[in-house]
């Protein structure tokens, strides 16, 4: 038997509190390691002065009101069990719950929404180029994002407009045309969203728009490219 095993044998070698089947051989065993081992001897003689030291110390003699005291504090106990109790219980976990948990959480969390808010705001415009909002006709333009606009229109001839279109052209706003705008201020692409598309009509489109001049779309004051510009155009034929 090693001497790790047989030090954590020694308090019930000592007692003779050693349980098993196998106890007596066990004995036996841990007896033999002893008189072949001075550490664990030196071991087994500090046990045997604490136990005689233990012995010294007097006896603690139970109180004479210790039943009393046990009764009442069941009684107490079992008092405790009612609603009032359960539901002061409750407070007090909520309030050890809110102090220790949800009062440190509330500052970062509301800090953290109000600047979700202000970047949201600022930053919305920047993320989405070239959409904007014109909900009040007269409404003033922010300095953070202001749209693209038609500066001059490109001077074209009476006969841009093909004569077997002139019914749909002589309607109010009878060609609507969407341009996109560069950051020079240039167009790159339209799309006829209302009127006639014939090739003629287009091809003197292309013309027209090409040689207009438009200001680009600035966000935070620096130009952007894909601003839009709804252009309306119509044409009235006079013969005499």
């Amino acid at each position: 038997m090693k001497c790790n095993t047989v030090r954590t044998k020694l308090a019930g070698y000592l007692d003779d509190a050693i349980t098993g089947g196998a106890r007596v051989a066990e004995r036996v065993q841990i007896s033999q390691h002893l008189e072949a081992c001075n550490v664990c001897r030196e071991e087994l003689e500090r046990f045997r002065k604490l136990a005689v030291m233990l012995s010294r110390v007097p006896k603690n003699i139970p109180p004479a009101n210790l039943a009393v005291r046990i009764k009442v504090a069941a009684a107490q106990a079992q008092h405790s069990h009612g609603w009032s109790s359960r539901v002061r219980r409750m407070k007090d976990r909520a309030e050890i719950l809110l102090d220790n948990v949800f009062r440190p959480l509330s500052v970062p969390a509301t800090g953290g929404f109000f600047s979700a808010i202000l970047v949201f705001v600022l930053v919305l415009q920047m993320i989405v180029p070239g959409t904007t909002v014109r909900a009040v006709q007269n409404d003033v333009a922010l300095n953070l994002m202001r749209p693209a606009e038609l500066v001059t229109l490109s001077d074209y001839p009476q006969s841009w407009a093909p004569e077997q279109q002139d019914l749909e052209l002589s309607l109010p706003h009878g060609l609507l045309v969407d341009v996109t705008v560069d950051s020079h201020g240039q167009m790159t692409d339209y799309q006829i969203l209302s009127g006639p598309t014939s090739q003629e009509l287009r091809h003197h489109l292309d013309q027209m728009l090409l040689f207009s001049r438009f200001s680009p779309m600035l966000s935070f004051g620096r130009p952007t490219a894909g601003g839009h510009v709804v252009l309306s155009f119509s044409a009235v034929r006079v013969r005499g």
